[in-house]
C-alpha cells in the first residue's frame, strides 16, 4: 500500500490564541487531523493540522492572523516512525499497544493491538483515549447491540466496541485507505467477524441506512463534520440510543451541542482531557 502525500500546516500562539487558530484551520479546508501542542511551563503552543491535498497557505493566514508554514512531510512511513517512540494507553480497561509493546499487557484489561498505518487512531491523542474511557463506562451501564464507528480511521474504536460486546459492529470512513487500515487492525485483533468496514462520505450510504437505527453511535472526527452530520446522525439513532461524540475542542462544545438539541438529543455528559473534549448523548425513547 502506498502512503498518499500529507501537507502539514503549523502556526505558533499563545494557549489561549491555540484555539482560535485550530478552529480557523479547520474552516478554511477540512484538515485530516488537528493537533495543538502546548508548552507545559511557558505560554506557548503550536497548532499543527494534517492535510492530504495541499491547503491555501494565504486563506489559512488569513483566518488565524498570523504566519502559517506549510509544508509537505516527507516521503516515509512518519506514522510508523512516530508510534514507535510512542508508550502503550491505558483508558478506562483498555490497553492500547504496539508490537515493541507486546510484552507488556498487563492481566485483566482489554488488549489493542494497533500497528502503524496509513491511518488516524493509535489511541495517543486525547480524543481517541477520551472515546475509549467512554465506551468502557456505557458497557458498565447496558449492552449494546448494533454500533456504527462513524469515521473510524484505524478502526480503533469499533474494536474497543466489538471486544466490549461481542456483537456486530460497522466501521465507517470517507478514506478508502482508512478503511482497508481498520480492515488490517481487525483480522489483527481476531475481530474480523465482528467487524464491517466501508468506504462512506458520512451517513449516505445504503449499508449504512440499511443497517440503521444504531443503538450506539461513535464519532470521533471534527467539529465541522459533527455540525454538518447532526440531523444524519439524529435520524440514524435509535430511540434511547447513545452518541458520543469527539475530536472538538472545549470551546467548540456549545457549538457542537446547540445542532444535536433541535435534534431531540440530550446531553447526558462532557468529558475532557487537555483542550479536547467527548460528549455523550441519548436520544430519549425506549
Amino acid at each position: 500500500m502506498i502512503s498518499p502525500p500529507l501537507w502539514k500546516a503549523s502556526a505558533h500562539a499563545t494557549k489561549q490564541e491555540a484555539h482560535d487558530i485550530a478552529a480557523a484551520f479547520e474552516l478554511g479546508s477540512e484538515p485530516q487531523a488537528l493537533l495543538i501542542h502546548e508548552e507545559p511551563f511557558e505560554d506557548r503552543a503550536t497548532v499543527e493540522a494534517l492535510y492530504v491535498a495541499q491547503p491555501d497557505g494565504a486563506l489559512l493566514e488569513r483566518l488565524a492572523g498570523r504566519q502559517v508554514h506549510v509544508a509537505l512531510l516527507p516521503d516515509v512511513d512518519w506514522i510508523k516512525l512516530s508510534q514507535e517512540g510512542l508508550p502503550p494507553v491505558r483508558a478506562g480497561r483498555f490497553f492500547v499497544y504496539g508490537a515493541h509493546d507486546a510484552g507488556m499487557v498487563p492481566a485483566g484489561v482489554v488488549p489493542i493491538r494497533i500497528e502503524a498505518g496509513l491511518a488516524f487512531g493509535t489511541g495517543h491523542h486525547e480524543t481517541t483515549a477520551l472515546c475509549l474511557s467512554v465506551l468502557s463506562d456505557l458497557a458498565k451501564r447496558r449492552r449494546y447491540a448494533n454500533v456504527l464507528d462513524l469515521g473510524c480511521g484505524t478502526g480503533l474504536l469499533a474494536i474497543g466496541a466489538a471486544k466490549l460486546w461481542r456483537r456486530t459492529v460497522t466501521a465507517s470512513d470517507i478514506d478508502p485507505v482508512a478503511v482497508a487500515v481498520a480492515r488490517e487492525n481487525a483480522a489483527a485483533n481476531g475481530e474480523a467477524p465482528l467487524i464491517r468496514s466501508l468506504a462512506a462520505d458520512g451517513l449516505a450510504h445504503p449499508a449504512l441506512t440499511a443497517s440503521a437505527p444504531y443503538d450506539l453511535i461513535v464519532a470521533n472526527i471534527l467539529a465541522g463534520p459533527l455540525t454538518r452530520l447532526a440531523r444524519d446522525i439524529a435520524a440514524a439513532t435509535a430511540p434511547g440510543g447513545t452518541v458520543v461524540l469527539s475530536g472538538l475542542l472545549k470551546w467548540q462544545e456549545n457549538l457542537v451541542t446547540s445542532f444535536y438539541r433541535p435534534q431531540g438529543l440530550v446531553l447526558r455528559s462532557a468529558r475532557r482531557a487537555g483542550s479536547w473534549t467527548a460528549l455523550v448523548l441519548e436520544k430519549p425513547g425506549a
